[in-house]
């Protein structure tokens, strides 16, 4: 029910948008998160909008490069990706919490997609 896609290879510096396709009523009213998880570390927090768009949450280390929004009427989310650097490589989930209030905290989050690969190498 969770799709996210987008991910590729990109050079430190450019840029990369995220999607995340959502199916069925749950989500349109759910908050969504992006995590990810690099190898040897665990899945960390990335951000978080609520299920209107109204309020968003970033990790201190994507806070102004990336931009979470949602598009309810596609069911779909977002991450914007700018100014990348070799340290956000990783596989890059969404996610949903189930309830409309955003949450950075990963045990609330209910459903999972399966994540989406980026690399940024020179």
């Amino acid at each position: 029910q969770l799709q996210a896609f987008g991910g590729g290879l990109v050079q430190p510096g450019d840029s990369l948008r995220l999607s995340c396709a959502t199916s069925g009523r749950t989500f349109s009213s759910s908050a969504m998160g992006w995590f990810r998880q690099a190898p040897g570390k665990e899945r960390e927090f990335v951000s978080s909008i609520n299920w209107s768009g109204g309020t968003t949450d970033y990790a201190d280390s994507v806070k102004g490069r990336f931009t979470i929004s949602r598009d309810n009427a596609k069911n779909t989310v977002y991450l914007q990706m700018n100014s990348l650097l070799s340290e956000d490589t990783a596989v890059y989930y969404c996610a949903a919490t189930g309830l409309p209030y955003s949450t950075s905290r990963r045990s609330e989050y209910r459903y999972w997609g399966q994540g989406t690969q980026v690399t940024v190498s020179s």
